[in-house]
This record gives C-alpha cells, sequence and structure tokens, in this order.
C-alpha cells in the first residue's frame, strides 16, 4: 500500500507528520511525499489542510497531525 504525504516543504507539521511516518513504514506502507507548492489543483484542494494524509484511493486518512487510530483503521482495510 502506498499513502500519499501532501504538505510543503517549509513546513513544520509536514515535516514532523512525514518523520512519524517514515519512522513507522518498513513493511507495512511506502510513502509518497507531495510538495504541493506552485501545483494550483492540489493548492486548492490542500492548501490550508497541509499535511494531509491519504490512501492510495485518495481518502483522506487525516490532516495537520498524524492520527495514529486513523491511519491503523485505513491500513487494516487494505490488508
Amino acid at each position: 500500500m502506498t499513502l500519499k504525504l501532501f504538505g510543503r516543504e517549509y513546513c513544520g507539521l509536514c515535516t514532523v507528520m512525514r518523520e512519524q511516518l517514515l519512522a513507522q513504514a518498513a513493511g507495512r506502507f511506502e510513502l509518497e511525499w507531495i510538495d504541493i507548492e506552485d501545483i494550483d489543483d492540489l493548492e486548492a484542494l490542500y492548501g490550508e489542510l497541509v499535511p494531509v494524509l491519504t490512501d492510495e484511493f485518495g481518502n483522506e486518512i487525516c490532516h495537520y497531525h498524524l492520527d495514529q487510530q486513523a491511519l491503523d483503521v485505513s491500513l487494516a482495510k487494505i490488508s
């Protein structure tokens, strides 16, 4: 399973969530980082919500902060 993390390079919350996800990704999921800066469609969709974590189908798992319970539920649905 590949999760997508939408954010900005200069965003502190984005950095924290990315580090948290990478620390637990091994063997559970792949993480794709997408910097929304200068991508108008993504900026319009996620602009004020970043970081935004979605599953591989585009369903939002959480935003702003990592919701571990929501992540676990999402991963369990796919497994």
